[in-house]
């Protein structure tokens, strides 16, 4: 079956493409690096090629990748791939039939639905409970599984709301996983970025049926690199992604696979981790504020990530983004429609003085009071 687009691209392919907005709220990444900052650490006759070591990607970066999630598992244990949502592609097309369940979260990524429907599978949503915070019940996870179930999938922290599945929740999806042979997939882009506490243990060292994908694109910045991973105990699971891959991106780009390895090394990582750090934790103490001043907009304060959704009264998110879009406030923000919540805009704290962030809290200020 065709490839739908889901509301969060059509959203942005319809009011980016022309006339590009002037302040952004709600980037959803990192300040992002330069070239230059990698130069010293690159070889100058470096190959770009092919990195002639291995089809699962370079080895090194792939150490790496098990490094930073404090995963002592085997090195063929992680597949590097073109950026987490080729990582997830992959593990729905090869995992997923027509016939088949999925479980997802809501609100939650979108790319689960639009691949389910593709594939010919059944997308059950579990809704996450916003007066707790967005919280997810394993237990409604669990009366959601039916004989038909293969897979569940689940972000952490949850995008788009920032809340984090907490250690003991994490242990009682993986018994579930356990019990009924299900596939857990946690997409985890946005770990090493937690503010109300520790990063929460990567689910493929937690049981056999867990995977978890990420990428260097969202806590660091590096988007542009294309460069993601999933890691799973199944050296099957591993392998089929690596076939199906060569029939898409085939082999990965050697230039965005050493320059990942640089990033990720311990002590490249713990700075632009702490720098994102100091960022974010700024950024979002000037939305929790912004928010609190602002009678039609409420939120939870997100427990991890760099964005989340501000609940708004008196109209629906998309027709205040949308006219947000139009001078004199030229302004870009995200509704909540993109993931099924009409009533909802996404805000974040990322992308760094390039957003112009506090210019364009001042233009959202003036276009709530004008639409009242």
């Amino acid at each position: 079956m065709k490839v739908t687009i889901h509301k969060l691209f059509d959203y942005l392919l319809e009011t980016t493409a022309e006339d590009p907005p002037e302040c952004f709220i709600g980037f959803s990444l990192a300040r992002s690096p330069r070239l230059k900052d990698f130069l010293a650490d690159l070889d100058p006759d470096l190959s770009l090629d092919w990195n002639g070591k291995s089809f699962l990607g370079l080895p090194a970066l792939r150490q790496r990748v098990l490094d930073q999630a404090d995963l002592d598992l085997h090195l063929d244990s992680v597949l590097i791939t073109a950026g987490a949502a080729e990582a997830n592609y992959l593990l729905f097309r090869q995992l997923l039939q027509a016939g088949d369940e999925i479980i997802t979260e809501s609100p939650g990524w979108p790319q689960a639905g639009v691949m389910a429907k593709a594939i010919g599978a059944n997308q059950v949503e579990v809704a996450r409970d916003e007066a707790r915070g967005w919280w997810l019940d394993p237990e409604a996870v669990a009366r959601a599984i039916t004989p038909r179930t293969r897979m569940i999938f689940l972000t952490n922290p949850n995008n788009p709301t920032g809340r984090l599945i907490p250690k003991g929740d994490l242990r009682a999806l993986a018994d579930l996983a356990d019990k009924h042979c299900i596939w857990l997939v946690v997409d985890e882009v946005y770990a090493g970025l937690e503010w109300a506490g520790p990063r929460p243990p990567s689910i493929a060292g937690i049981t056999r049926f867990g995977i978890t994908t990420g990428s260097v694109s969202k806590a660091l910045g590096l988007q542009g690199l294309r460069t993601g991973w999933m890691i799973c105990q199944s050296p099957e699971v591993i392998h089929d992604a690596m076939i199906l891959r060569e029939n898409g991106s085939e082999i990965m780009n050697t230039l965005g696979e050493h320059i990942a390895e640089v990033a990720l090394r311990p002590d490249r990582l713990a700075a632009a981790l702490g720098q994102a750090r100091a960022e974010g934790a700024a950024t979002l103490d000037l939305l929790d504020r912004f928010v609190a001043q602002e009678p039609r907009l409420s939120w939870h304060r997100p427990e991890a990530g760099l964005i989340g959704l501000a609940r708004l009264a008196g109209s629906d998110g998309e027709s205040l983004a949308r006219a947000l879009l139009r001078p004199p406030w030229r302004t870009f923000l995200l509704p909540g429609s993109a993931y099924g919540l009409p009533h909802h805009i996404r805000i974040g704290a990322g992308g760094g003085p390039e957003a112009r962030l506090n210019e364009g809290l001042e233009r959202l200020a003036s276009a709530l009071r004008d639409l009242t």
